[in-house]
């Protein structure tokens, strides 16, 4: 499976810094002009622990082009199929529409971020975002491999499971897209959702993860030798203040979400409400494990 495009990267934003050597014809070349954002969906996995709430967390190896050495959430672009009405007849929960009144956009976009989410859930984690737990837990893991080999759909292998997509497991909670300018650029909707009862969040045997951890929002946050891009570390600086994930879904149902979009200075990120973030760059590999 060729390794997917982090979105959690600051949905497209390169960790690794660039030249500030131009050659003269780097100089004297007009602008490009801004790339269109692609579609994408992250998904905050948290759990109730026993200090609080705490978040899945995973850090791609450094060796990847996007993100490589930093912490993320599970995500990535949307795909053609994720959009595929015939996914309807095993959805449970808010519909697509009501989805799209909630995101602000079509029916057609809205069954897609959705879809994307759990689907990425399942990939990168092993979670089901489902109606209920799945008889054969054998059947998942052979469903997941045949998923991250691009041989069968989301949906479809969900209906050989005999389980439904339960939309009503996610909350919508932040929207982010990365700075103009940037050649690779995403649109990304962030999801929250509760880890199901009896569900374990492994990344094991995926080529681009090679730490995963589960961490108190606040704490990590808060912790600079996690490097994060602006996306991952605003949101965990959001949900330090809820005190157990009911309180924190329940927010999730009224919470007003707006589209951040960050301008580029130089090699620092400047947020609209002017807070400044400098793009970070992934510690040398005998510090990279806190």
């Amino acid at each position: 499976m060729p390794v997917p495009e982090s979105v959690d990267n600051f949905c497209g934003l390169s960790a690794r810094p660039r030249s500030i050597s131009p050659t003269r014809k780097e100089r004297v070349a007009p602008m490009d002009p801004v790339a269109r954002p692609r579609p994408a969906a992250t998904v905050v996995m948290v759990r109730d622990g026993a200090g609080g709430v705490e978040a899945y967390l995973q850090r791609r190896p450094r060796t990847m082009g996007f993100a490589g050495g930093l912490w993320v959430f599970p995500g990535g672009r949307t795909d053609a199929a994720d959009g595929d009405p015939a996914v309807d007849a095993i959805w449970d929960g808010p519909p697509p529409s009501a989805w799209g009144q909630r995101m602000g956009v079509t029916v057609e976009q809205a069954r897609a971020f959705v879809v994307a989410a759990c689907r990425e859930t399942f990939e990168e984690a092993g979670v089901l975002l489902v109606d209920r737990p799945p008889r054969d837990p054998l059947a998942v893991q052979a469903s997941r491999r045949d998923l991250l080999a691009g041989e069968r759909g989301f949906w479809v292998m969900l209906a050989r499971m005999g389980v439904r997509l339960d939309t009503a497991r996610l909350r919508y909670w932040a929207w982010w897209l990365t700075p103009e300018g940037e050649p690779r650029r995403y649109d990304t909707r962030f999801f929250v959702a509760a880890l199901p009862p009896g569900a374990v969040a492994s990344a094991e045997g995926l080529a681009e993860v090679d730490r995963e951890r589960w961490l108190a929002p606040g704490l990590a946050a808060a912790d600079q030798s996690l490097p994060m891009l602006p996306p991952t570390r605003f949101t965990l600086r959001d949900l330090a203040g809820f005190a157990t994930v009911d309180e924190l879904l329940e927010a999730g149902r009224r919470r007003p979400v707006e589209q951040v979009l960050p301008r580029l200075e130089g090699r620092v990120l400047v947020m609209p409400w002017d807070e400044r973030y400098p793009v970070p760059v992934p510690p040398p590999d005998r510090e990279a494990d806190p």
